[in-house]
């Protein structure tokens, strides 16, 4: 499949199917949030691999009773390190860039997950403590997704996109 096709099929997918991931499946999601660009080259992230069924229903619980989340065979979850990205850019660093690098890893899992027929779901809601309580996480470390990975149960539509006119702005230079 190439590139567009592939992020056109990505979905958000909230039933998975009982199928453990297999570890290499694992492993090359892994590799591309490595991959993935961030401020500085610092990633300044790091990604928690969730398979404890107990910890997965402390993270729902968190996620205000997002039951899916337990039900996924494999969690990820992705946190912020301000302090690593605060030691070059400073404020905005640890306000902004940290954030950033770890959407943009957190987006590269969900388009590897795709291109291997996995399925996930970006999962934002939640009470920051109580993931950090879940994972055992130091106040260092920002949550800034929840993400369950699994093989589909379901297979929803496509969602309705905003029309590129309405989206995109080009900037205009007066003569």
């Amino acid at each position: 499949m190439d590139f567009f096709s592939l992020i056109k099929s990505r979905r958000s997918i909230r039933i998975y199917e009982p199928w453990t991931v297999e570890p290499e499946k694992l492993y090359q999601i892994l590799e591309a949030i490595n991959a993935a660009p961030s401020a500085g080259n610092l990633q300044a992230y790091d990604v928690v691999v969730v398979r404890d069924q107990d910890r997965k229903q402390q993270l729902a619980a968190a996620a205000w009773d997002q039951t899916f989340i337990a039900q996924a065979p494999l969690v990820l979850v992705f946190c912020a390190n301000p302090g690593r990205s605060a030691e070059r850019y400073k404020r905005r660093g640890a306000e902004l860039y940290c954030i950033q690098d770890a959407a943009i890893a957190a987006a590269y899992a969900q388009l590897a997950a795709t291109a291997l027929d996995l399925a996930s779901v970006w999962v934002g809601s939640f009470e920051t403590e109580k993931v950090c309580e879940a994972l055992g996480a130091t106040a260092e470390f920002v949550p800034v997704t929840i993400m369950p990975i699994g093989y589909p149960a379901e297979s929803p539509p496509p969602s309705t996109r905003r029309p590129l006119i309405d989206l995109v702005h080009e900037e205009r230079l007066d003569d």
